[in-house]
């Protein structure tokens, strides 16, 4: 078996890698080596993967002290020459050995992409402390929700002034809107997972046909689709919430725009090919995005978006994109945001088989 064949399974990688001999010629790279390299397999197999580099030394050195048991693994930072690229990409290097001793794995991060996987890390790990934060809170405010209701009906059924009975009313009704908004913050634990075959454009033109009910005048949705996209496996209501979730805020910021009549929402899909998200290389993917010609999103809130109960526009509950970005990474998916004066543009990113 070839050393390409024994390592035909780190195709499936997003992070360039190449497995070099004992003379550092390359005796197998992956698909993410290719694109980022700009070349066929073809012409880098048998290759000095060192030639590559803008300074060879440090790979040549590093190899060499990687064979003399110097070290386990190295790492360093290294620029890489690109195919038809006047600039070089900057890498972040791992070399390590492989299972043979006469061999060793080079694995080349572009400093970008590690940026960009540490970011929805975070993103991860934020939406599920998020997660359990509401969940628990919500549990400890449902528990005396009821007592604060029963205690105030037991009141007014005493008074009999009316006048002292609108202060039970009061009571009993911010207990009500307080167990609603509790009901909200558990739907998404509660809800089931049903999977069906899912037909974005469905998806759009739904959304699309509940915000022009509520919004007849002043705002123009428009529909930019690829009508290639495949169904895929998911849970149609749910991502229908979310892209609701998404539009209903951008209409609700499009509010001086509507009035002049110039208001517009954009809803646009597309496919993605070989993407790398949530630490995994996918060959398709959807990618929808919700965009509108609003004042954009506030700086003071921009980080902050999908934390819950934050929100940018006054009586605002601070749950729809919490519970869309919950929704969407129930689909193995991410929210990402880029929002300036002019131009929101959320972007949804869904794996495709």
């Amino acid at each position: 078996m070839t050393a390409s064949q024994r390592f035909l399974s780190f195709d499936l990688l997003a992070t360039p890698i190449a497995v070099l001999d004992a003379q550092g010629r390359m005796v197998a790279v992956n698909a993410a080596l290719e694109d980022a390299l700009g070349l066929s397999r073809r012409g880098l197999l048998g290759h000095r993967l060192d030639e590559h580099f803008v300074d060879p030394m440090p790979l040549r050195n590093a190899l060499q002290g990687l064979r003399s048991d110097e070290f386990a693994v190295l790492r360093y930072e290294a620029a890489l020459r690109r195919l038809h690229h006047a600039e070089s990409l900057p890498v972040h290097v791992v070399i390590a050995p492989a299972d043979r001793p006469e061999e060793v794995i080079v694995e080349l991060l572009p400093v970008e992409q590690k940026s960009r996987q540490e970011r929805e890390e975070r993103l991860l790990e934020q939406a599920q402390l998020n997660k359990e934060l509401i969940r628990n809170l919500a549990h400890e405010i449902k528990n005396p929700l009821g007592g604060i209701r029963g205690a105030a009906q037991l009141l007014e059924m005493e008074l009999g002034s009316k006048d002292l009975t609108e202060y039970t009313q009061v009571i009993i009704h911010e207990a009500d809107r307080l167990q609603t908004l509790v009901d909200r913050l558990l739907a998404p634990h509660r809800r089931p997972h049903v999977v069906s075959d899912v037909n974005i454009h469905e998806v759009c033109e739904r959304v699309r046909s509940l915000i022009l009910a509520e919004f007849p005048k002043g705002l123009k949705v428009v529909r930019d689709y690829d009508i290639s996209i495949p169904e895929f496996r998911g849970d149609r209501e749910q991502l229908i919430q979310a892209v609701l979730n998404i539009a209903h805020n951008a209409a609700q910021a499009l509010a001086e725009r509507v009035a002049q009549g110039d208001a517009q929402i954009t809803l646009r899909t597309r496919i993605r090919r070989q993407v790398t998200f949530g630490k995994q290389r996918y060959r398709l993917a959807l990618e929808l995005h919700v965009m509108d010609n609003g004042p954009g999103i506030p700086d003071s809130i921009k980080d902050r978006i999908f934390y819950p109960l934050v929100s940018g526009r006054e009586g605002g509950s601070g749950l729809g994109l919490t519970l869309a970005q919950t929704f969407v990474q129930q689909h193995h998916g991410l929210i990402e945001c880029d929002s300036q004066p002019g131009c929101t543009d959320f972007k949804i990113l869904i794996p495709l088989p």
